[in-house]
């Protein structure tokens, strides 16, 4: 499997961190991770283009994880040239398809998709679920964060797996989603000093990798406040292995460790 890191930072305007979002790819098949402002912009700079996603499966319904949804749901209906042809899927956590009604009712067929072209899927909020996202199988659990938090581990035919939180705050879902994945992609919203309720510090997410037992831990969902901080060093207050911050456009190559 192949992880691009295409936002890295959340709903705070900037020009070096697009909201949240990654593209994972496993042979042909690319499955998309939220949908945050720049999404879009960054899968072009990645040289991908909308018709080739066969997922897009979101953490949650926050405007930073699916603020470009509407411009990905324009894109793949117009032009005709461009529209198009070959179904897909949205995964989310149960309300993802009275969210896509709303829309439909704000901005009319202009987002309304042909019969047939999306199927969305509705994941249980309140405890695991799984669901087979093509060639790879993904289950989700619950996060500390909202109603509609969910985080995702998905399994690679090859038995590589990616652990992804979405936001949260320290809960025991998160270790268990982690437990000895290959990489796991965990939110680090603000450096130590500056905890909020609802997501998580480098440390607190250090403490969950070491806990569940990591192979790599991707620290992302940066807010500007990190910048300037050692971010790195706060982590490894909790965590020795091998860590990583991540930047838009990163690539991370994710194979299956010993277990």
């Amino acid at each position: 499997m192949r992880v691009i890191i295409l936002g890295s930072g959340t709903g705070v305007p900037s020009l070096e961190r697009s909201a949240c979002s990654f593209l994972l790819e496993t042979g042909s098949q690319k499955i998309l991770f939220d949908l945050g402002p720049g999404t879009i912009r960054r899968l072009t700079e990645a040289g991908i283009a909308l018709p080739q996603i066969s997922f897009v499966f979101f953490s949650h319904f926050h405007p930073d994880h699916t603020g470009d949804l509407v411009a990905f749901l324009f894109a793949t209906k117009y032009p005709a040239e461009y529209r198009r042809r070959i179904p897909f899927k949205m995964v989310g956590a149960k309300g993802l398809l009275d969210f896509y009604r709303g829309l439909i009712k704000v901005f009319g067929h202009w987002v309304e998709l042909d019969p047939g072209l999306l199927d969305i899927v509705e994941m249980d909020n309140t405890g695991r679920d799984q669901h087979a996202g093509g060639a790879v199988a993904v289950e989700s659990l619950p996060m500390n964060h909202s109603a509609s938090s969910i985080g995702y581990r998905v399994t690679a035919p090859d038995g590589a797996t990616v652990a992804y939180t979405g936001d949260t705050d320290v809960c025991e879902n998160a270790v268990t989603l982690a437990r000895e994945a290959d990489l796991f992609i965990c939110e680090s919203a603000l450096p130590d000093d500056m905890k909020v309720d609802g997501h998580l510090t480098p440390s607190l997410a250090g403490g969950i990798a070491a806990e569940a037992g990591v192979r790599q831990l991707l620290l992302t969902h940066f807010y500007p406040e990190c910048e300037g901080v050692d971010i790195e060093a706060q982590c490894r207050k909790t965590y020795s292995g091998p860590l990583t911050l991540a930047r838009d456009l990163m690539t991370v190559e994710v194979s299956k460790g010993p277990r």
